[in-house]
């Protein structure tokens, strides 16, 4: 029996601000087993631009999966996360919060606007890379994500 999550591209689309930890998740990704395509969009505005193909981004790959951070300049993941989940050609992409904000607010706003899943981002490096690294088996290795389907 074979399996597709190893033979399949899976591209993701990471939401980030922080450099650092842009780096850091490309590493951890490179790393793996999995051939996964990983795209960057530093803000909100531009993970929309990236999503609706607009400017630059016309020739972007709809992700299979989307990990936002929350806290992003000019928009931020939240109203990125409704915009994702209010749009019937994007809402079925599964969206990861990775954040460093532990509110229960924003929690319970994530689930709300119907988030997959919510992780807060550890501090510690170690910690990071084995989320990231845990993200990634459970997000393309065990769940089978839905089809692409763009009109």
């Amino acid at each position: 029996m074979e399996n597709d999550s190893v033979t399949k591209l899976v591209d993701v689309l990471l939401v980030e601000d922080n450099p650092g930890d842009v780096r850091l998740t490309i590493e951890v990704l490179k790393e793996a087993k999995i051939l996964n395509k990983l795209s960057v969009a530093k803000d909100g505005v531009e993970a929309m631009d990236f999503l609706h193909k607009k400017g630059e981004f016309q020739d972007a790959p709809l992700p299979d999966l989307v990990l936002l951070d929350l806290n992003l300049p000019r928009k931020d993941g939240r109203e990125v996360l409704a915009e994702i989940k209010s749009d019937p050609d994007l809402k079925r992409i599964p969206v990861v919060i990775l954040t460093t904000s532990q509110d229960e607010h924003d929690i319970l706003k994530s689930y709300n606007l119907h988030a997959n899943c919510y992780i807060t981002k550890p501090v510690d490096l170690t910690q990071f890379i084995a989320v990231v690294k845990a993200v990634e088996n459970f997000w393309v290795s065990i769940v089978k994500l839905p089809p692409k389907i763009r009109p």
